[in-house]
């Protein structure tokens, strides 16, 4: 019997890891550079012209904006790269994303060009988000089509570590730079360098990625594309015809997870500073280590998600979130600096146990050549209306009420929908990737050669 082509030969599966885990890094250091810069920095040089927490608001709805061409991108790369494959995308991923961020560290300030600077920032920061749209899904498929079903939730948990670790760098960069200049130096021209580095990252992540191999699942069903010579639908039509409630399952799941982490995260930032009145390097440190803690924590929770399966693991993170929330704030509230990391760190640890196995869960709903877009479309549609708003949306009730118990609230209904959704879902784990979407009526048909 021939072996399957799902398997990777042992010696190249940890490269493509590491590939996929290097790649994903530096581009969440340049989307949560992004975040972490509009609650510390962003309301100062672009918005001057507001009151402190009504520059922070609009720093935030740049950095929401970006979320809104992250559906955009997950359909493109989608499309294409059930197309013409995984590793190319990457790549133009990799180049958007970098390009955009060095960018932003280039840009004239409103105090020199008016209000042509925010317009700008708004502009790359789409840039960005139509980047990251697709990049998520390229990188965890990629794993997960080149390692064995037994292990799958350990091996696609790698590329979820460029997430915390990405923050990890970001937020070290900016710390490292408070920490040797005065405020005045970091809004004139401090903030610029950490952006300036994206370019630095960019070339090492290509130099990487260009040594990895297409993923043996999709040239393997690409093979099988050709020989056939009916009109094959768009990956888009068949994620909506097959796969409409694995889609639906994927973005519930993905509202507690995105939103708990971008108010944990980011918006802490903005809280600790502006409300409780903690030194920037402070809440810095703080998110610092708590991502430090979360990229170790990760690989775990994907190995005992191949234990216990998918469900049961992202449904302690959901509940845990949930209950966390009323906790965190009333940390972070204590002006303590124990206080502040252990309200990080137990937050981002509940948020570890959703995100890691969330990459094998969403890969094994889908068939192979669907599976870049619907992957890509059940996380990204769904950060429109979870992480894109929740930093503007915390900001907004603690202008209004001063309390961040509505706040917590929020997350708390946010963790409702995921555990409902998630129990709506079906148990992937032990999936044969090159048999995925058979056992639920999708045709071979559903392949794409547009």
């Amino acid at each position: 019997m021939a072996a399957s082509p799902e398997l990777a030969k042992p010696a190249s599966l940890p490269r493509v890891v590491a590939a996929s885990l290097i790649g994903t890094t530096i581009e969440w250091y340049d989307y949560f550079l992004y975040g972490s810069a509009a609650a510390l920095v962003f309301g100062h040089v672009f918005f001057p012209k507001s009151d402190p927490l009504t520059g922070t608001l609009l720093s935030f709805l740049t950095y929401a904006i970006g979320f809104a061409a992250r559906p955009l991108g997950a359909l493109v790369f989608g499309h294409f790269g059930d197309r013409i494959g995984r590793k190319k995308l990457l790549v133009l991923s990799l180049l958007l994303m970098g390009g955009a961020t060095t960018l932003i560290g280039c840009l004239p300030t409103y105090d020199q060009v008016g209000v042509a600077a925010p317009v700008m920032l708004t502009v790359l920061r789409l840039v960005q988000g139509f980047a990251l749209g697709g990049e998520w899904g390229g990188a965890v498929l990629l794993v997960s089509e080149h390692g064995d079903q037994r292990r799958r939730g350990f091996w696609a948990s790698w590329p979820q570590g460029g997430a915390p670790a990405g923050n990890l760098l970001a937020a070290g960069v900016l710390s490292l730079m408070t920490a040797v200049q005065s405020d005045a130096a970091f809004l004139s021209w401090g903030w610029r360098v950490p952006f300036l580095l994206s370019a630095v990252l960019v070339v090492v992540g290509l130099w990487i990625r260009l040594a990895v191999d297409e993923s043996p699942l999709f040239k393997a069903a690409l093979a099988a594309a050709e020989e056939r010579t009916e009109q094959q639908k768009p990956p888009l039509v068949a994620v909506l015809r097959d796969h409409w409630r694995d889609v639906l399952v994927a973005m519930g799941a993905r509202m507690a997870e995105n939103i708990s982490y971008y108010v944990m995260t980011t918006f802490v930032l903005a809280y600790a500073v502006g409300h409780t009145h903690l030194p920037k390097q402070t809440a810095l440190n703080a998110v610092l280590i708590g991502s430090a803690v979360q990229f170790a924590l990760i690989p775990l929770f994907g190995a005992l998600s191949d234990r216990v399966g998918r469900k049961p693991v992202y449904l302690v993170g959901a509940v845990g979130v949930g209950v966390w929330a009323f906790v965190f704030f009333g940390m972070v509230d204590t002006k303590d600096f124990t206080s502040l990391v252990t309200a990080v760190t137990v937050g981002l640890f509940f948020h570890s146990m959703m995100y890691a196995p969330q990459a094998a869960f969403f890969s094994e709903l889908f068939a192979t050549r669907t599976r870049y877009s619907g992957a890509s479309i059940g996380a990204q549609f769904s950060s429109v209306a979870a992480g894109a708003p929740a930093p503007l949306i915390a900001t907004a009730l603690l202008k209004d009420y001063g309390s961040a118990t509505p706040i917590a609230v929020y997350v708390a209904i946010a963790a409702a929908i995921t555990v409902l959704a998630v129990l709506c879902g079906r148990e992937t784990r032990g999936t044969d990737l090159a048999e995925a979407g058979a056992a639920r009526g999708d045709s071979v048909k559903a392949a794409t050669t547009v």
